[in-house]
C-alpha cells in the first residue's frame, strides 16, 4: 500500500515538517523614524535562521537588530542617519558616494530594509540621476532606487560560509530542520509509481509533466501553470 507523496504530508502541518519558531523571533529591520545620533552595537548574535550574524543595535528609542557588517565588534559605535560615510553606519542612498558598498537596503524609504541580508553579501553603488541612485546587485544587474532610501555601509559578514564542507549529515539535518527545509530530497523519478506521480522505472523521463491548474495536492507536481512549454524557437 502506498503513502501520502511528501507534497500533501508537508501541507498537513504536522511536526514533521515544522520551523523552528524560537530561530525566527530576530526581526532584520532599520526602525522608521531614526534619530540623528550614535548608535552602540550591544550585541552580536548567531541565529540559526539566518546565514550571517546578527547585531543588536541600542539607541536613545530602544533597540533594533541588523545584519552584521565585516568585522564589526560589540562595543562599537556607529552613525544613524548622519552623514559620514563609515562601515556600519546607516544612511540615505543619496549621501553614499559612488564605488561604495552597501547592505540591508529599503525598498521604499523608511520600509526598513528589504534587499541584500545573506552573508558574505553586498551592492556597489552605480551611479546617480537626480534624485535616483543605481545599484549594482550580487547578481551583476543595475536596480533602480529613490534616494532617500537608506541603507547601511559595507559588506555583510560571514563570507565563504559555503566553503567549509559539512562533514557529518547530523549537522546539516540540524541546518535544514532549524528552517523547516526538506532534506534529504528524494529525487521522484527514483520512486516507486505508488508514492509519487513522477515514479517507477517505465519510461523515465527527467523532463517535467504539466499538472492540471485544478489538480489536487497528490497531483499538483512538475510545471505548475507554466507560461510557455516546448522549445524555444
Amino acid at each position: 500500500m502506498g503513502k501520502r507523496i511528501i507534497v500533501q504530508r508537508r501541507g498537513k502541518g504536522s511536526k514533521t515538517y515544522q520551523a523552528k519558531v524560537s530561530a525566527y523571533k530576530y526581526q532584520l529591520k532599520i526602525p522608521k523614524n531614526l534619530p540623528i545620533e550614535e548608535g552602540r552595537i550591544t550585541k552580536l548574535i548567531s541565529s540559526p535562521a539566518h546565514s550571517a550574524p546578527i547585531a543588536k543595535i541600542s539607541y536613545s528609542k530602544g533597540s533594533f537588530f541588523i545584519p552584521a557588517f565585516k568585522e564589526m565588534i560589540e562595543g562599537e559605535r556607529i552613525e544613524l542617519n548622519g552623514k559620514n560615510v563609515k562601515k556600519g553606519n546607516i544612511l540615505k542612498l543619496s549621501d553614499i558616494p559612488v564605488k561604495s558598498e552597501v547592505y540591508c537596503i529599503e525598498s521604499r524609504p523608511s520600509d526598513g530594509g528589504k534587499f541584500i541580508k545573506t552573508a558574505g553579501s553586498c551592492a556597489i553603488v552605480g551611479r546617480k540621476v537626480g534624485n535616483k541612485v543605481f545599484l549594482l546587485m550580487p547578481s551583476k544587474k543595475e536596480k533602480e532606487f529613490k534616494g532617500d532610501c537608506r541603507a547601511v555601509v559595507g559588506i555583510i559578514a560571514g563570507h565563504g560560509r559555503k566553503e567549509k564542507p559539512i562533514v557529518k549529515a547530523g549537522k546539516k539535518h540540524y541546518m535544514m530542520k532549524a528552517k523547516n527545509k526538506l532534506w534529504p530530497r528524494t529525487s521522484p523519478i527514483k520512486m516507486n509509481k505508488i508514492d509519487h506521480p513522477f515514479g517507477s522505472g517505465r519510461g523515465k523521463n527527467p523532463k517535467s509533466k504539466i499538472a492540471k491548474r485544478n489538480a489536487p495536492p497528490g497531483k499538483k507536481v512538475g510545471l505548475l501553470r507554466p507560461k510557455r512549454t516546448g522549445k524555444k524557437r
